[in-house]
C-alpha cells in the first residue's frame, strides 16, 4: 500500500509539471493544446521516471539504460493516450483542453501507467 501512496505523489509532482508546462505553452506562447499536451508530458515523464526510479520502487541498483528503454516503451503508450485522448475530447466533445487533460491524465494515470510501471518497468 505504502508504494500505491508513493507512486500517486510521484505522479502528482510530475503531472504539476507536466500542467505548467503545457499550460504555459499554451497560454504564454500560444502553441496548440496537442503539441503543448506532448510537451507537457515529456516533461512530466522525465520527472516521474526519476522519481519512480528512487523513491517509489527504490530500484536506482538497476541499470539506468535497462529501465529507461523499458520506461519509454510505457511512456510512448502513455503519451500517445494522453494526446488522442485530449484531442477527442477538446476537438469532439468541445471541453476545454485543461479539463480534458485532467480526466486523461486520471485515467491514464490509473489504468495505465502504475500498473505497468509497477509489473513491468521496477519489478
Amino acid at each position: 500500500m505504502l508504494t500505491f501512496i508513493k507512486a500517486q505523489a510521484a505522479s502528482l509532482v510530475a503531472s504539476g509539471v507536466d500542467f505548467l508546462v503545457t499550460i504555459l505553452a499554451v497560454e504564454l506562447f500560444g502553441l496548440w493544446y496537442v503539441a503543448a499536451t506532448v510537451m507537457g508530458t515529456v516533461t512530466g515523464g522525465i520527472t516521474h521516471f526519476s522519481l519512480g526510479r528512487t523513491w517509489v520502487f527504490n530500484a536506482s541498483h538497476k541499470t539506468i539504460p535497462t529501465q529507461f528503454l523499458k520506461y519509454f516503451m510505457v511512456w510512448t503508450g502513455s503519451l500517445l493516450l494522453n494526446a488522442s485522448g485530449v484531442y477527442m475530447i477538446t476537438h469532439y466533445g468541445g471541453v476545454n483542453y485543461i479539463f480534458s487533460k485532467i480526466f486523461i491524465s486520471l485515467l491514464v494515470g490509473i489504468f495505465y501507467n502504475y500498473i505497468i510501471q509497477k509489473r513491468y518497468v521496477f519489478k
